[in-house]
């Protein structure tokens, strides 16, 4: 009897061991999800009336002729009430597209780290449903690089009750348009230049194939008065509408401009142009004062754009920037008028009359002021930061009083002057080096926090071919001559509108 005790003792270890060890080992199996954290604040919970909401947003959206293929969109991260027709035009764009793999680059809004942050999961949840993360994507993108981590940093996280609603945001419009794909989530958690770099090209490294989608998640500027954000908004957009990712990425460190995405923006355009894009198409914009009793004195603006490799326009390296008679007279008044009121006065020309609307646009100048054809000052502004009017005026000024070079001109300097102005196009990175002409572009050079331009007419007044251009350009940014053969140095080219009173 004793003995059949042990035995069933026995018997019942050995039943309940292996039911216990495979609990554990369920338990250790589980997949990690992550669950929906603004649900029912930034959109509907209730998956009928979500699918319904973001169904009705896709068939309002407006019709967009794209020829080639949306390599990219930039889409806003706001409460559906607010933005949810802009994104709508972006997404409506991938109906009855074949995408199989969609990337989504958020900014970080609860949780700030260094670089980059490949979600580790196994998926997304909505009320719509799963998505699958890409797993095998997600550890060759960070594998081996210091700046893209593979871990769960800016996914779950929250602080005072709130999750990162950026990414999240984005899914249900992709579930109702796209269908059935997988998920790359990746958010950012600094937005440092190095950073977009190393994830843009990264990307670009990956991607093979023609399924695949980038989404850069960004709303515009934040809490200005109606006008103001309008007109912030459109710095951001020009600079992307004219692929200058470069003084974009300047101005909203600088806080010239504003983009909580601006990371994302230009991760995309950077993994976009290597891809092959060659345009970018403005779908929507708008801010939450536009929507049905906004409030138009605290807004937030949105930006609905496509990033596209396109079949009908030409190369977007082909800059076709000019002025008019007209407008070249304009500027060279300004010039001119500035110097003498400061140099004479000390004041500074106010430019209260009547302009054409090319001289109102953001651009980058400088000015150079001659006596005899020798230089007596040269100073400009490499990105575009203000309107072109007060871009040269500022310039001049500072040419005539401020170049270190020289001392301050003089009044009785005045008559003797000559003045030219070189107005840049937008920068654009330099893909094939053949494509630099001497004489046509100006170059520079940046490799980690240094970098250095030279003027288009600077190897010509030094007669220099195209491979001295390039040298002497990365010594002007205080690089050995050759590092422009490195990987991790960027070279853009930019043309200059050059013109003077003798022309």
């Amino acid at each position: 009897m004793r003995l059949n005790k042990y035995l069933l003792k026995y018997f019942l270890m050995m039943v309940f061991i292996p039911v216990f060890c495979t609990q554990c080992a369920a338990a250790d199996n589980q997949d990690k999800i992550h669950k929906a954290m603004v649900a029912g604040s930034f959109y509907p919970a209730d998956p009928a009336e979500l699918k319904s909401m973001v169904d009705q947003f896709l068939a309002n959206a407006g019709s967009h002729s794209i020829s080639g293929q949306v390599l990219a969109i930039i889409s806003p991260h706001a409460g559906y009430v607010y933005s949810a027709h802009v994104a709508a035009e972006g997404y409506a764009l991938l109906r009855g597209k074949d995408i199989k793999r969609v990337i989504i680059i958020s900014p970080t809004h609860v949780e700030a780290f260094r670089g980059v942050s490949i979600y580790d999961g196994d998926a997304y949840e909505t009320p719509l449903g799963r998505i699958p993360v890409d797993k095998d994507f997600a550890e060759q993108l960070s594998g081996g690089k210091n700046l893209l981590l593979l871990s769960s940093k800016g996914h779950e996280t929250k602080r005072m009750g709130r999750g990162e609603h950026a990414l999240e945001v984005q899914l249900p419009f992709l579930q109702s348009a796209v269908g059935e794909f997988s998920l790359v989530p990746i958010v950012m958690g600094d937005q440092e230049y190095e950073t977009c770099r190393a994830l843009g090209l990264a990307l670009a490294d990956l991607i093979k194939d023609d399924k695949t989608l980038i989404v850069a998640s960004s709303d515009l500027s934040h809490f200005h008065k109606y006008d103001e954000a309008k007109q912030l908004d459109s710095k951001v957009i020009n600079s992307v509408l004219e692929w200058d990712y470069f003084n974009l990425h300047r101005n909203l460190q600088s806080g010239l401009c504003e983009a909580c995405g601006g990371g994302p923006i230009i991760s995309a355009m950077i993994a976009a142009e290597a891809m092959g894009a060659n345009e970018a198409r403005l779908l929507k914009y708008a801010n939450s004062g536009d929507v049905s009793a906004g409030d138009k004195s605290r807004v937030v603006g949105y930006a609905s754009i496509a990033l596209i490799k396109s079949n009908e326009k030409a190369g977007k390296n082909e800059e076709t920037f000019s002025l008019s008679k007209k407008e070249q007279r304009q500027l060279l008044e300004i010039a001119k008028e500035a110097v003498e009121l400061r140099v004479k006065e000390g004041d500074v020309l106010k430019l209260d009359k009547a302009y054409e609307t090319n001289l109102l646009q953001d651009r980058a100048a400088f000015v150079t002021l001659k006596i005899n054809h020798q230089l007596r000052g040269c100073i400009g502004y490499t990105s575009p930061i203000s309107p072109l009017i007060e871009t040269v005026r500022n310039a001049a000024i500072q040419a005539a009083t401020q170049d270190p070079r020289f001392r301050p001109v003089t009044e009785e300097e005045l008559k003797s002057l000559t003045y030219e102005i070189s107005v840049l196009s937008p920068f654009r990175k330099i893909l094939d080096l053949n494509e630099i002409e001497v004489g046509i572009h100006g170059l520079l050079v940046k490799k980690g926090n240094r970098s250095g331009l030279l003027l288009p007419q600077v190897p010509v007044e030094q007669s220099w071919d195209r491979q001295t251009f390039i040298e002497q350009t990365c010594r002007k940014a205080g690089l050995p001559t050759d590092a422009w053969k490195d990987r991790d140095t960027d070279i853009f080219g930019f043309i200059a509108f050059v013109f003077g009173e003798n022309d």
